[in-house]
């Protein structure tokens, strides 16, 4: 009798600097590419990787969510090393594990949570210049804050969004947003069932904006009931941005990234 074969889902955690996104590209090197023609190597043929988030060019993820079918037989610990051994230090599997056929990392996500780095002081940093976004004017947490709470809810985030995006609606549902100060750093922490092409690099620009508002709040409502990508802020860079955690039934066993180093 023929293995009906297995699925298989795992954690990776990558730096996007280097790369052009997620998806497989052609003419760019992608993360996609990488990490099939590694799991391709473990498993001793072709692998597809199927993703929770296509990620865009610069931005990162600690907790990026795949999953692949494999006839091979191996072990959680022989995915996650063997692959590792055959990626670049800016990629690396932190989880894999064996999932039941009706698992997908996309279709069966309940929601996905991103955060926004945001270094705010006078100078800029040689170290953190890939890993976020750098604003050397004085920015409030609080109004930032107060502001985004206009988004709680399910919405038309048309103002949102970018000119590329295909999606068929603008309808997403933000469940919690939060901007909060750590030193000179600023977090914007967004969880949503999902989002449109560049939302949430378009909430972070617009809430740049909205904080100096006399009435922050009441500015982002009129940007956000306005579904105008016009007046709504520049698209804030891609550094700034991790695909921070993907959430699924419990039923399915899919554990929680660390975080690592320095992102807490």
């Amino acid at each position: 009798m023929s293995d009906p074969g297995r699925r298989v889902a795992a954690i990776i955690e990558y730096d996007g600097t280097d790369y052009a996104g997620w998806q497989s590209q052609t003419h760019s090197e992608s993360i996609q590419d990488a990490v099939e023609a590694a799991l391709s190597f473990v498993a001793g043929h072709p692998v597809v990787a199927i993703c929770a988030g296509r990620t865009d060019s610069g931005v990162h993820a600690v907790g990026q969510v795949i999953h692949f079918d494999t006839h091979a037989q191996r072990s959680p610990r022989a995915w996650v090393l063997g692959a590792n051994t055959r990626l670049a230090p800016s990629i690396a599997l932190q989880w894999a594990g064996e999932v039941t056929s009706g698992f997908h990392a996309r279709h069966r996500a309940s929601r996905r949570v991103y955060r926004y780095a945001i270094l705010n002081r006078s100078a800029r940093s040689a170290l953190q210049r890939t890993r976020a976004a750098w604003i050397h004017r004085p920015l409030d947490a609080d109004a930032m804050h107060a502001a985004a709470q206009a988004l709680i809810g399910e919405h038309d985030f048309s103002a949102f969004r970018s000119i590329e995006c295909q999606s068929k609606t603008a309808l997403r549902r933000v469940d919690k947003i939060e901007v909060t100060r750590e030193g000179d750093y600023l977090w914007l922490e967004i969880t949503a069932n999902a989002y449109l092409h560049h939302m949430v690099r378009n909430i972070v620009g617009t809430l740049l904006d909205v904080q100096r508002a006399t009435e922050p709040f009441a500015a982002m409502a009129k940007v956000l009931e306005g579904a105008d990508r016009r007046y709504a802020g520049a698209t804030a860079p891609a550094a700034g941005l991790y695909l921070w955690r993907v959430e699924y039934p419990a039923v399915f066993g899919i554990p929680a990234p660390n975080a690592g180093f320095g992102l807490n």
